[in-house]
């Protein structure tokens, strides 16, 4: 059978698919697949591995029912129209687990640049600007017994706030739709996370509820001293509004790895901050996650081929 892949990927998932005697086919070239082209591919595919900038929507199901399975780069699927796609029964998987301590540790990355103020620190020296050692030369912040407020406490956040408490002794807060009885943190109402925390880690999933949560009005609650780090998906902050909080001392410092749009401007007000970190969504970005997403992938394809239940199916 065929299947086609929208970006390249670890070739050990391609291998797998391949070594079971199907034809693989990926997309090249630096700049994402157009429209025209996912449709004209899905067409003569019989499965899809898709990526987060895939816009797999209930007119592309329709179109391409004959899909057998669509296998998600990613843990998130806000990409694919779930409840079209369970209409349709086209079975959709993604990629838990396998990529959450690589996300953590990239949260954990943005929090200690934001903190220590490593990228305004870097950028000195790289601008020729640092003339020497000064007793008050980029002063940060301590992360020693602080409050941390984790917004979506899953996997990802709670991976995030362990390794937090492990190396910090931190006070973990979180809010969630369900209560973590094996999370060693207490469960708090929004208004208290937002009120309470030192630093506010965001690692909830994007839909209804969550889209642009994080405005202005919400920035003005936070602690003047508060760092906000977002590693789950850029529509979740207002950025102009994250930009308003930055600049006038409601929020001290923030660390982004995702953003709205994406890719994001070169002229975006945001990289012109000092107190601003910001890397272009790699959380996942490690040789041992990105395998074993390849590998997830492959095997999910490979179950839904033939019919069988899915590793990880989406629903």
């Amino acid at each position: 059978m065929r299947i086609f892949i929208t970006k390249p990927i670890i070739e050990s998932g391609i291998e797998i698919l391949r070594s079971a005697g199907h034809e693989v086919n990926v997309h090249q070239g630096e700049k994402g697949i157009t429209k025209e082209e996912l449709y004209s591919a899905a067409k003569e595919s019989d499965a899809l591995i898709t990526m987060l900038s895939d816009k797999i929507d209930e007119e592309f199901l329709e179109k391409n029912s004959h899909l057998l399975v669509i296998a998600n780069y990613a843990v998130g699927f806000n990409n694919i129209d779930i409840e079209a796609a369970k209409r349709l029964a086209i079975p959709v998987a993604n990629t838990p687990d396998v990529l959450t301590h690589a996300t953590a540790e990239l949260a954990f990355a943005l929090l200690l640049s934001s903190a220590r103020r490593i990228t305004e620190a870097h950028n000195s020296i790289a601008s020729n600007n640092w003339k020497g050692w000064e007793p008050m030369g980029f002063l940060g912040q301590s992360l020693a017994n602080k409050t941390l407020g984790i917004f979506g406490a899953g996997r990802i956040g709670q991976s995030f706030a362990k390794m937090c408490q492990g190396a910090f002794d931190m006070e973990v807060l979180y809010t969630s739709r369900t209560e973590k009885n094996d999370f060693p943190a207490k469960r708090v109402s929004f208004d208290e996370l937002v009120e309470k925390s030192d630093i506010i880690s965001v690692h909830c999933d994007l839909n209804a509820t969550t889209m642009g949560k994080f405005n202005r009005d919400i920035f003005k609650k936070m602690k003047s001293s508060s760092i906000f780090i977002n590693t789950a998906r850029g529509e979740i902050h207002n950025e102009v509004d994250l930009h308003w909080a930055l600049t006038h001392g409601e929020v001290w410092g923030a660390g982004l790895d995702v953003t709205n749009p994406e890719p994001m401007s070169a002229d975006s007000p945001l990289l012109k901050l000092p107190n601003v970190t910001i890397t272009p969504h790699i959380g996942s970005a490690t040789l041992k996650a990105r395998s074993e997403m390849s590998d997830l992938v492959a095997t999910n394809i490979l179950k839904g081929l033939i019919k069988e239940k899915l590793l990880t199916p989406v629903y």
